[in-house]
């Protein structure tokens, strides 16, 4: 991990992305070094949670003014940690205590979004946003699922503004790769693009599946039998109902596009199940089984011990 110091960073959702990134820096030992973490919840009692944990040093709710001017009162570094949904009014609402040094990043699954959304609550101070995105998690999520190596050898993609210094830009770089992570940055819509292939149409179709199973009559006894396969295929629908839903309509034209590609090759083998084409669907199945290998084995060399956990 990389040396990197800060006065003060205010977490809005310490739950398992926030208070992982907190976890990371305290149990890094630079928060002793003098750096202080804040944790704010739509309810206090949320935030002491954290606190009760360990998580963060200091807490304060949403909703109560003085406590949110203290909390950003001389902070260097702000982490929007919530569902999507939520970041225009989470920006908006902290706006007036920001302080003109304080840097605001996020860890949204969505960016074009949540770049329109800090452009309407930020306006003229948009420079001081670098949006961003962590590609880390588990199926479980709250304070209480905080892993401090989280972030160890994964992928936090930035995707900075035309607005945004390249010492800020910088900055927030050093904030995650102190958390162990690789940075890499990419164009907003191109981000959106890229993830609704590999992360949000997966979740649409594990929630998909056990949806589908929980409308059959038999329910009960099919999930009676579920093993292994199933299990690996909808591990993901343990995932946050809220944040996935928000992701799905914050990255809806992305998303559509992926569903209807999608769609087509589920066609495509369909009929060729129907025509009894064996040939068709094995030439399918061993295109897919080499191209995951290949890629399974590209992750487990770029990261190491880390490999197989990105792979996952």
């Amino acid at each position: 991990m990389t040396s990197f110091t800060f006065e003060k960073l205010v977490i809005f959702g310490v739950g398992l992305i926030g208070g992982s990134l907190a976890r990371a820096l305290r149990e890094g030992g630079r928060a002793a070094a003098g750096g202080i973490v804040v944790g704010v919840g739509r309810s206090l009692a949320t935030a002491e949670r954290a606190k009760a944990l360990g998580v963060v040093d200091e807490v304060a709710a949403l909703d109560d003014d003085d406590a949110l001017r203290r909390a950003l009162g001389g902070a260097d570094l702000v982490l929007i940690a919530a569902p999507v949904a939520q970041t225009e009014p989470l920006l908006a609402r902290i706006a007036p205590f920001l302080g003109e040094t304080t840097l605001v990043t996020d860890a949204g699954s969505t960016k074009t979004d949540v770049v329109a959304a800090a452009r309407a609550a930020l306006g003229a101070s948009i420079a001081r946003f670098i949006p961003g995105h962590p590609i880390a998690g588990r199926e479980s999520s709250g304070v209480e699922a905080a892993l401090p190596d989280l972030y160890v050898g994964r992928n936090v993609v930035l995707c900075p503004l035309p607005e945004n210094r390249s010492a800020d830009v910088a900055r927030i770089e050093a904030l995650w790769r102190a958390a162990g992570a690789e940075v890499r940055t990419m164009e907003a819509a191109q981000h959106d693009r890229v993830f609704a292939s590999v992360s949000h149409l997966p979740h649409l179709l594990s929630f998909a599946l056990v949806e589908q199973i929980l409308g059959e009559p038999d329910a009960a006894l099919k999930f009676s039998f579920a093993a292994g396969g199933f299990r690996d295929f909808t591990r993901i629908a343990a995932s946050s109902p809220e944040m996935w839903r928000d992701v799905c309509l914050a990255n809806r034209t992305a998303l559509l596009a992926e569903l209807d590609g999608y769609a087509a090759v589920l066609a495509r083998l369909r009929a060729a199940i129907v025509a009894g084409d064996g040939a068709t669907l094995e030439t399918v199945f061993t295109r897919s089984r080499e191209a995951r290998a290949a890629w399974q084995e590209r992750g487990a060399q770029a990261s190491g011990p880390a490999g197989d956990l990105a792979a996952k």
